[in-house]
């Protein structure tokens, strides 16, 4: 959800001075709605009786690509904006500051080592457990391999997907978590949410104001 609606216009990130990695999303100023993962429509998978590997391999990516697509749609009814995630493309982030990233979430452990190699020292997951769900991420898997590091910490701080009234219950004690993150590791800060467009930029924003501070 782009909770930045909420924010003065003149209050607003410089967009412009974002220097992106991977793909690039549109936005603009939206309409809350309220859902969830766990709302979305069903993915039904047909398994074949027969095939060779490269078709069940292709079977998966069709359907990967098919949840980022109702993915997308739902967001884009929620936010009254056309957005668009393509989980299958990977992990994409942009940094908004150089000590401060927002991106989408990790996927896989191997993301951890991603984050490493430019400087993350504290991953702050804003997801919701039905949101790894959806998209198959197994984040248990992913926060053991991070505390194999003394290096970089992964943090949670659970806020629910396009709901503009839980997103303001939750942001002063969410802030405050990632605030003491950052006092604490220092170096760079990476905040994601499902696709890095809604929850974590918000997030990011506050954030941003207290560093300044």
């Amino acid at each position: 959800m782009n909770c930045l609606q909420f924010l003065p216009r003149s209050s607003a990130l410089p967009l412009q001075s974002f220097k992106a990695y991977a793909r690039k999303s549109s936005s603009s100023v939206s309409t809350l709605g309220v859902m969830n993962a766990s709302d979305l429509p069903p993915i039904v998978i047909v398994k074949a009786v027969s095939g060779s590997t490269s078709s069940t391999e292709m079977s998966n990516a069709n359907v990967a690509e098919e949840k980022s697509e109702i993915y997308s749609n739902t967001m884009t009814e929620a936010m009254g904006a056309v957005l668009t995630y393509r989980h299958e493309l990977g992990m994409n982030y942009n940094f908004i500051r150089p000590d401060l990233i927002v991106g989408s979430c990790l996927q896989t452990p191997e993301d951890v080592d991603k984050l490493r190699n430019v400087g993350v020292k504290t991953i702050f997951c804003l997801q919701q457990d039905p949101d790894l769900e959806y998209f198959g991420v197994d984040i248990t898997a992913i926060r053991e391999y991070a505390n194999t590091y003394d290096d970089i910490q992964h943090l949670r701080a659970a806020i629910r997907d396009f709901d503009g009234f839980d997103l303001r219950m939750r942001l002063p004690a969410v802030v405050s978590k990632l605030h003491k993150a950052i006092n604490q590791n220092g170096g760079v800060t990476y905040i994601h949410c499902t696709a890095g467009l809604g929850r974590a930029p918000a997030v990011a924003y506050l954030a941003a104001i207290l560093l300044k501070s």
